[in-house]
């Protein structure tokens, strides 16, 4: 009983955390960066801002949040891909399952004009680099264990895991800006595959 209470707590908790950074994401792509606080973003997911300070240090952390949290699910979906799976088969489905809940919209509705602009405009922001780049960081890491565990190397030694973890990490970013400025729009998992397909024919030069 007290694993079952403990696991719900946990599974309340990652709700919320999870409810205050797509919060944060849809005020700040409706709004702009300037025109959003701290009390915005718990008010829109219904917490008080004592609430919100347990979980982040400040609005960049919640919206980059789910850049890391993606990460970790991309990295775990990896280490539940067959064995025999050939590598890049396996991060590919893995990606897959990390974008399972679909483009980035609003409430399940489509991306219109004035959404993707407001999430380029986002992703620009200066003042938020630090934190993707952290949560960058993080990802990496992360993509190197799983690696490492699937390849029987050392992440912390070898330069397979570590090589490997740096290409997915710059894969996801152009997969995520790609969709961003592509005309007409694609969905992602048609840009997720592309990109992944290209890595895993040796990047050949376009015809």
């Amino acid at each position: 009983m007290d694993t079952d209470r403990a696991g719900l707590r946990d599974r309340k908790k990652q709700q919320t955390r999870i409810a205050l950074s797509w919060a944060a994401i849809r005020l700040t792509v409706e709004r702009g960066y300037d025109n959003v606080r701290i009390e915005d973003i718990a008010a829109e997911a219904g917490v008080s801002t004592r609430t919100f300070s347990n979980y982040f240090g400040s609005k960049g952390e919640a919206i980059v949040a789910r850049h890391h949290e993606r990460a970790r699910a991309i990295a775990a979906a990896l280490r539940e891909q067959p064995a025999g799976m050939p590598i890049w088969d396996a991060i590919t489905q893995a990606a897959l399952d990390g974008f399972a809940l679909g483009e980035p919209v609003p409430d399940g509705r489509g991306a219109t004009p004035e959404w993707v602009e407001g999430l380029r405009l986002m992703v620009a922001e200066p003042t938020l680099q630090g934190e993707f780049q952290k949560a960058g960081a993080a990802g990496e890491a992360e993509f190197a264990l799983a690696v490492a565990e699937r390849t029987g190397t050392d992440a912390t030694r070898d330069v397979y895991p570590r090589l490997f973890a740096g290409v997915i990490a710059a894969a996801l970013n152009v997969v995520t800006q790609q969709w961003l400025v592509a005309e007409p729009q694609p969905s992602l998992e048609e840009v997720l595959r592309d990109v992944f397909g290209r890595l895993a024919a040796g990047l050949p030069e376009p015809r």
